[in-house]
């Protein structure tokens, strides 16, 4: 039987690491179902804010990462015309466009669908998370504008919407009044090995926590600072994931200054992908309290290290103190995230350390769902 293809347009990808969880994701799904499906992947040769291309990586080619084959674009091919070219070369069955509101890599490109100009035999739109209100309430007249005058265009009546969850289906739904039995959901996959790595034990007695992700608002690194200055026992804060918004930038350094002395904090820079894993590792709770998440990599890549995590109920990530992993409390209650780390300053390093094989094990059960991968099979094969 003949593989179907996969054309997949997503504005940045590896060895980038800088734009968040999209390309992780896509890489992922692209390792569980490699050998199912062939994976085509259209990208920009840079990482997010970067000027500089990819030292290395040949342009004008497919080049062979993992299980899928990646064409990186330079700024002079992302015009209409040359898009239209590179998608009209590229035999495919399925189009697979992973932003709603990106201008270049969705909104391009389904203008060249309107116009006629491109042809895709099936087109599949994954907004990842756009549509939460965590995201959508940022710039959120603008968008409403856009999503009012591209529905009224036909941007859509060719469009199938693939969701990660029931969640970001009722999400989609709601801001297209479209039913959300008309969405295909599919939970977003975990890293192949992610349970493989050793838990290192986190030295000395003060806790260590650690907030790894981008610096946005969405994120809510503020509210993290808010929430550490309640906190009256010793801990340490670092902050891990790369800067986007220098006016942003400047609102968390002020809260950093107002930290109490008993709370150790610093920012450490972005990491690379390779190195998340050690870095997590180190830490005995990563807090991200984000005001929504599609997946939340971190969340998955912490826990797969016997590290806990203190996060929002804006992710899939629920009930978590049912099975000893970490606590999913409402952002509102910023009394109960001080006393989930002041309880945890309170013990011992080595009463911390005991938890983390737990951690792991329990982790394993969330992360590897066969229900997940035969969504996503399902996802690609019906289609």
């Amino acid at each position: 039987m003949t593989k179907k293809t996969v054309l997949i347009i997503v504005p940045n990808y590896f060895p980038g690491y800088l734009s968040g969880g999209v390309a992780r994701t896509i890489l992922n799904t692209t390792d569980w179902l490699g050998d199912e499906f062939d994976f085509l992947i259209v990208t920009r040769d840079r990482d997010l804010g970067d000027d500089r291309p990819y030292p290395g990586v040949p342009r004008g080619t497919w080049v062979q990462l993992g299980k899928s084959k990646v064409r990186y674009l330079a700024p002079d091919e992302l015009g209409s015309q040359a898009l239209a070219a590179l998608i009209n070369a590229t035999p495919h069955d399925i189009l697979q466009l992973n932003s709603f509101f990106d201008p270049v890599f969705t909104i391009r490109t389904l203008l060249l669908l309107r116009r006629g100009r491109i042809a895709p035999p099936r087109l599949l739109l994954s907004p990842r998370g756009e549509f939460g209100w965590g995201s959508l309430r940022l710039k959120y007249p603008k968008k409403k504008i856009y999503i009012e005058l591209s529905k009224l265009a036909g941007f859509y009546g060719r469009v199938s919407w693939h969701a990660s969850s029931r969640d970001e289906a009722a999400d989609i739904g709601k801001a297209l009044r479209l039913p959300a039995s008309g969405v295909h959901c599919a939970l977003d996959l975990p890293i192949r090995d992610a349970g493989s790595p050793a838990p290192a034990a986190p030295g000395g007695d003060r806790l260590r926590i650690v907030y790894l992700a981008r610096l946005t608002r969405e994120k809510n690194l503020d509210g993290a600072l808010r929430i550490l200055q309640g906190v009256t026992e010793p801990v340490s804060f670092d902050i891990v994931g790369p800067q986007e918004d220098p006016k942003y930038w400047a609102e968390c350094q002020a809260l950093l200054a107002a930290l109490p002395p008993n709370v150790e904090a610093r920012y450490r820079g972005p990491v690379s992908p390779e190195q998340v894993f050690d870095t997590l590792a180190l830490y005995d709770l990563c807090l991200l309290p984000s005001h929504g998440e599609n997946y939340g990599h971190v969340i998955a890549e912490s826990l797969s290290v016997g590290t806990r995590v203190l996060i929002s109920q804006a992710t899939p990530w629920r009930n978590l103190a049912d099975d000893g992993v970490g606590w999913d409390i409402d952002l509102a209650d910023t009394a109960r995230f001080v006393d989930v780390i002041e309880t945890l300053a309170r013990q011992t390093s080595a009463e911390r350390a005991a938890v983390r094989p737990a951690v792991r094990r329990a982790a394993t059960v969330r992360l590897f769902d066969p229900v997940a991968l035969e969504d996503n099979r399902r996802l690609y094969s019906t289609l």
